[in-house]
């Protein structure tokens, strides 16, 4: 029989679903220009590095509709016993992972249209080129990672405006980085997809670009009548 005491609701393990309420609500303190973009990053940091619900707590404790104070409340588990959906649209799914990899050598990859991201990726390129587009993706958690590396190679990145990448990668005799246009981030919940790894002698980049839809709206606009005879 086991006499070890039953751990109190602030040592309770903190699941994905309360980690992803947390970080709603740091995305909608942003979005008010209630927190900063460094202050929210490092608090999302803080979240999905946090074990227990206790953890949690004091991540949004200055924030509305936060618990006052740091401590922990009389139950901090009731604050995340009825999950509440985070995410906009299906980006997040339950669903297998549509691939692991993609491998080219002296030759071509793409990895493209609709499919399942696991929540780490390998692609790896020796004098080739890969394409992942993750404009139609959707993914197996809120939080993934691409293992991207490159000899001699090139590969391109291609995401929507409203996701959030985190580039950490190293170029040596090559580039490793973003086209440089800021995420509008709006919806809470959005996916961050983290890239690291290495560009020997080539080059990783990371561009945003429209979704297919968002594209062909725009593209059916109506065009000015030419002013010409």
């Amino acid at each position: 029989m086991n006499d070890s005491p039953a751990p109190g609701p602030g040592e309770m393990r903190a699941s994905d679903t309360d980690r992803d309420q947390v970080a709603a609500r740091l995305r909608d303190a942003l979005a008010e220009g209630r927190i900063s973009p460094d202050e929210h990053s490092e608090r999302l940091d803080a979240v999905y590095s946090s074990k227990t619900l206790g953890e949690l707590v004091p991540i949004t404790s200055d924030l509305p509709d936060a618990s006052a104070g740091s401590a922990p409340p009389a139950d901090p588990a009731a604050s995340f016993a009825s999950p509440r959906p985070v995410y906009g649209s299906d980006r997040v799914v339950d669903a297998p992972p549509s691939g692991h990899f993609s491998l080219a050598i002296m030759g071509g990859a793409e990895r493209s249209g609709n499919w399942v991201v696991p929540g780490t990726y390998h692609a790896f390129a020796v004098m080739g080129g890969i394409e992942i587009d993750l404009r139609e993706a959707r993914f197996v958690r809120r939080e993934v990672t691409i293992i991207a590396n490159v000899i001699m190679g090139g590969m391109e990145i291609v995401v929507p405006d409203d996701i959030e990448v985190r580039v950490n990668g190293v170029g040596i005799m090559g580039a490793y980085g973003t086209d440089g246009k800021p995420s509008s981030v709006v919806e809470p919940g959005a996916p961050v997809v983290h890239v690291v790894g290495i560009a020997l002698m080539g080059g990783i980049g990371v561009t945003r670009k429209p979704r297919k839809h968002q594209k062909q709206a725009k593209d059916k606009k109506p065009k000015e009548l030419d002013s010409g005879d």
